[in-house]
Parts: C-alpha cells; sequence; structure tokens
C-alpha cells in the first residue's frame, strides 16, 4: 500500500510542477536541514510567493504532499481521498495563487533517496548543509552518505545554483562534480558567504540570541538572530542568504528577512529553567551535531553561570559505530569542559565510560535508563545558575527533560517538540 501511494503522490506531484512550473530550492545535509528551510522561507517571503515543507515532510511521500500543499492522510482514506482530490483540482483547474517558489527538504535515510527525490523534482537551487555520520545502518560509512547526497547538486545544469559548506571537505569537493554555479557559505574566508563578528546578546542566564555581520563582495550587514545560540544557526543564515542573492536579493533585504527567523523547535533553542537556562536541541541527534552543541556550550562565557552541564541521550541508527560514537561523545563531553554529565538510554554506560576517560569523575557523571525516569529526579540534580545542554536522537524523547527543566512547562506545547496528543 505504501509503494502504491508512493506512486500516485508522485504522479499528481509531477503533473502539478509540470502545469505551474515553480522554481525549487531543494535542501539536503546530515544535519541542519530544517533550521535552513526556515531561514530560506524567512528571507523569501516578503518579496516571493514561496511555499516550504509541511512539518518534517522531507521523504518520498512528504515531499509530493508538499508539492499538491495537503498533510498527510493518516490511517484515514477519506483524507487520503481529499488530498487527491487537492491535487486532481490543482491539474484541472488553474490556481493563480500557487507558489513560485517550493523550498523542500530532502532527507535520506537509505541509498537511492535523493536520487528519486531529485528525478521527481529537478532543483533549481540546490543546497547542502553538512554531511556526517547518521543513518550508518543502512549506508555504512560517510563517504557513501556524501555520495548520495552529492546526487542533489550533480543533477543541476550549468544555468543552475549550488549553495555548498565551505567549511565541510565533503561538502566542498562537491562543486567538482556539477555543472552549476555554486556560491559556497561558512566561515572559511574562501568563502563567497560568510559570518565575521559574531557574539552572543543578552546578559548572563538572560543571553538573547546571536549577533554577526553578513559578507558577500566586500559587502556587510548586521544580522540579529533572537533565542538560539550556535554556529549552525548562523550557517542557516547564511545558507539563506547565498539562495536570496542567488534569486536577485541584496543584503540589506536578506538583513530584514532574518529578523523574522524562527528557528523550529528542539533546535538549540534558549528556553528559561528554574534560575537556569537551558540549551534545548532535542529534536534529534548526530555524532557531528551533538559535537557542535558541545562546543556551543564550551564556548559560552556567562556570567552568572554556576556549572556546564549536559544531558545527553542516546544517539540512534548508527550501526556498528554505536559503542565508539557513545564513547567519544562522552570523551569530548568532558574534555570540553562539562562540570556535570548526565547519560540517558541504552547506550548510556558507553557515554559515562568515554567521559571517565576524558577526565570527568564518576561523581560528576549520573545515568538514567530512560528520559522519563531522568525527568523525574532532574530537579533534584540541577542547581540554580545551571547551564544546561539537553540533546538525543528522536527516539530518547529529551523533550521530556527540558519540560521538567523549564520555568513554564505549560508553554511546552507552544516551545517544545513532539508535544502533540499522538507523541504523548
Amino acid at each position: 500500500m505504501k509503494q502504491l501511494l508512493e506512486k500516485i503522490l508522485a504522479i499528481f506531484a509531477r503533473a502539478i510542477i509540470r502545469k505551474y512550473q515553480p522554481k525549487i530550492i531543494g535542501i539536503t545535509g546530515s544535519m541542519g536541514k530544517t533550521s535552513a528551510k526556515e531561514a530560506i522561507f524567512a528571507v523569501l517571503k516578503n518579496k516571493f510567493n514561496v511555499r516550504k515543507n509541511i512539518k518534517n515532510y522531507n521523504n518520498e511521500i512528504g515531499v509530493p504532499l508538499t508539492v499538491i500543499g495537503v498533510e498527510s492522510g493518516g490511517r484515514s482514506p477519506i483524507k487520503w481521498g481529499l488530498a487527491f482530490f487537492q491535487a486532481l483540482k490543482l491539474i484541472l483547474i488553474k490556481d493563480k495563487e500557487y507558489p513560485e517558489l517550493l523550498v523542500l527538504e530532502m532527507g535520506a535515510d537509505k541509498p537511492g533517496d535523493i536520487e528519486y527525490l531529485v528525478k521527481l523534482f529537478p532543483c533549481d537551487i540546490s543546497v547542502v548543509t553538512r554531511i556526517g555520520p547518521a543513518h550508518l545502518e543502512a549506508f555504512k560509512t560517510v563517504e557513501n552518505i556524501a555520495r548520495e547526497k552529492q546526487k542533489i547538486v550533480t543533477h543541476l545544469s550549468k544555468d543552475k545554483l549550488a549553495v555548498l559548506n565551505c567549511d565541510d571537505p565533503l561538502v566542498m569537493e562537491m562543486h567538482k562534480r556539477t555543472k552549476a554555479r555554486v556560491i559556497f557559505f561558512g566561515y572559511n574566508e574562501a568563502a563567497n558567504v560568510r559570518a565575521i563578528d559574531m557574539l552572543y546578546h543578552g546578559a548572563g542566564l538572560d543571553l538573547a540570541g546571536i549577533k554577526f555581520k553578513i559578507v558577500y563582495s566586500g559587502s556587510a550587514v548586521p544580522v540579529f538572530l533572537p533565542g538560539v545560540v550556535g554556529a549552525h544557526q548562523i550557517n542557516s543564515a547564511l545558507i539563506a542568504a547565498a539562495v536570496g542573492i542567488g534569486l536577485g536579493m541584496n543584503l540589506i533585504e536578506i538583513s530584514e528577512g532574518l529578523k523574522n527567523y524562527k528557528a523550529p523547535k528542539g533546535r538549540m533553542n534558549l528556553i528559561q529553567g528554574r534560575e537556569t537556562l537551558i540549551i534545548d536541541d532535542t529534536y534529534n541527534s548526530s555524532p557531528r551535531a551533538v559535537e557542535a552543541a558541545i562546543e556551543t556550550l564550551q564556548k559560552l562565557n556567562i556570567a552568572q553561570v554556576a556549572r556546564k552541564a549536559a544531558i545527553l541521550g542516546d544517539m540512534l541508527e548508527l550501526g556498528e559505530y554505536t559503542d565508539e560514537a557513545h564513547y567519544l561523545l562522552g570523551k569530548k563531553a568532558a574534555e570540553d569542559g562539562v562540570s556535570l554529565l548526565i547519560c540517558v538510554g541504552k547506550h548510556r554506560t558507553k557515554t559515562a565510560e568515554g567521559a571517565e576517560a576524558g577526565g570527568l569523575t564518576r561523581d560528576k557523571i549520573i545515568e538514567f535508563e530512560n528520559s522519563q525516569m531522568a525527568a523525574e529526579k532532574i530537579n533534584d540534580i540541577i542547581k540554580p545558575g545551571d547551564l544546561i545542554l539537553v540533546k538525543g536522537s528522536q527516539g530518547a524523547r529529551m523533550e521530556r527533560l527540558v519540560k521538567a527543566l523549564m520555568r513554564e512547562p505549560e508553554r511546552a506545547e507552544e516551545l517544545l517538540v513532539r508535544q502533540e496528543a499522538d507523541w504523548l
């Protein structure tokens, strides 16, 4: 039934693309796709009629649903019937309001996923965020992940645009395998669009966000991203700037658009705790992403902070790399100055072993079997003045810890991931 559904959706979506011929901005990578999508949308929406992925619809079913403009029918035949009716309506009757730009996040859980999506929806602008170990059960190696992800740029013709991460060697190398014009983004001086003068804005535990400047072609504009920390959030702004430049926008327009950027839930968002500050990065996790989060925690030199604590859940779908990845995760946390490490999940022991090897004493390491058990005890462990990073893969359900720690748990539905009834 799933294969039949995919075929029907593909037929409808391709017919809609042929009829309306919107420009397609495709985004892939091992991390940062959703944040990039949101930043691109924020920049473009004031100048263009633009649509982004609905929810996290980034696979062979979700991307066609975004093209049609409907949500999944789930297990309801009636809802699927209504979705098919909407698709037929778009094909048969011209909709003057159909978007001129589609911003489509394209995920890859297994080999062939990106190739399938770009055959259905060839891109005008392709973005690759960053490559790292994720879904290794299916891909086996990071190099295999890169080979799959690069298909989003290898299919581009010379009149199209590739936006590539200058700071990631695996992504940067992709420019050799595309005919398209390339704009590099990043911190490296070789980047066409880069960030300088980054600083955190706010006082103590009332940290408000990140300030920096975007530089392109000799010009620079200031940007403020509220409510977030972390270099990958800046990367999302740089990606949005590169896409905007590719579509003829200037830096002032881009900076204005980024004022409306709202980071997705669970992506390095700042949330006030009870006399603490929480960095909520609970949407998902992978080795590279958690390294970046820990590095951000290390770099935050905030007055009034008593301890830097990391609450780290399992990283999933890593296959035979699982034990090593969790060991190295704990080691990095210890070496980067985490003074309290709370390990959650079935791989917690490996994380704890790595932390001890990295120099963290056993009395500074606490283990919990799962996030529910940790949430029940966490407020007995965390102290006023703590700066707390919370991260883990989706299946680890680390948002439960953030809800337990946050000052206003009644706002969980507004601020946290996975608060819908079916998740709860």
